[in-house]
């Protein structure tokens, strides 16, 4: 069974790449969200991905407190931050994150993300 990840990113066209990039060996299901409001509300609603992508260039928008706020909404999803940047470019901000880990856009893919997710589904073999 695939997982399923929540792209959350304020470009439309970024979200569909990686979307592409995610689906096309149907590893996962994917999606999407423009901000990280809208993320919090879908956790809220009852949306459980396996893991949410969390861009930390959204405007507007303290990135870090989301990502504490989606955690403390479900603990089971798993958080990765991701940016063009490089990072060390954010100081110790990602350190002290709850979130899992970050990935820089360039090294985006399904494995790089499947290797923040622990197999422990008992579907899984």
């Amino acid at each position: 069974m695939g997982r399923s990840v929540l792209i959350v990113d304020d470009d439309p066209v970024y979200r569909a790449a990686v979307r592409a990039l995610l689906e096309v060996d149907g590893e996962y299901t994917v999606s999407e969200a423009a901000s990280a409001s809208e993320a919090v509300a879908a956790i809220t609603r009852g949306n459980r991905p396996d893991l949410v992508l969390l861009d930390l260039g959204l405007p507007g928008e303290d990135v870090f407190a989301a990502a504490g706020e989606l955690s403390a909404l479900a603990s089971e999803v798993v958080v990765v931050l991701c940016s063009v940047r490089e990072a060390d470019e954010f100081g110790g901000r990602i350190a002290h994150c709850p979130a899992a880990g970050f990935l820089t856009k360039a090294r985006l893919s399904a494995a790089a993300l499947s290797g923040f997710i622990t197999v422990d589904d008992p579907d899984d073999g």
